[in-house]
């Protein structure tokens, strides 16, 4: 249901202008030189996500996308910057795209490698303290559009 999840999310942030602030659309040339940073290829509600709202905040809420070009001097919410310095420090494996940090020793991650029919990546919880191989992955979405949506609906909550 990710599309209908994500468009619901979509018309929640349009309707409270008040609590968004995000960078804006960004050209399909800036997400391909994205896609080429990471070797990733975004694809479904999150590369519509990139290329309507960019990167931004809904109220205390920040979702990590593209802000510009230089993804090695950028800083938060810029998931191609955070993702290439999360690679170097944690050794963040080349299929997880890091969208959200909790705050409290979470990152949530879209991952590359576990997908659904359609192409849409899960949203995963990892642990930056602890080393991969000694964690669980928690699925926190099914895609994208889910996670937005909770996010958006627990800001108005």
């Amino acid at each position: 249901m990710s599309i209908k999840t994500y468009q619901k999310a979509k018309k929640i942030i349009s309707k409270n202008k008040d609590l968004a602030d995000f960078e804006g659309q960004k050209s399909v040339e800036l997400i391909a030189k994205a896609e080429a940073a990471v070797g990733l290829k975004f694809t479904g509600s999150y590369l519509d996500y990139l290329q309507t709202l960019g990167a931004g905040n809904f109220g205390s809420e920040e979702v990590y996308g593209i802000i510009d070009e230089d993804f090695e001097n950028s800083s938060m919410p810029d998931a191609i910057w955070y993702t290439l310095n999360l690679r170097k420090s944690i050794n963040l494996p080349a299929n997880f795209l890091a969208i959200y940090d909790t705050g409290s020793d979470e990152i949530f991650c879209l991952d590359f490698h576990s997908t659904d029919a359609t192409g849409e990546p899960k949203v995963v919880a990892l642990d930056p303290t602890y080393a991969l191989e000694d964690q669980t992955l928690e699925i926190i979405a099914d895609d994208f559009g889910d996670f937005l949506l909770e996010l958006v609906e627990e800001e108005l909550a």
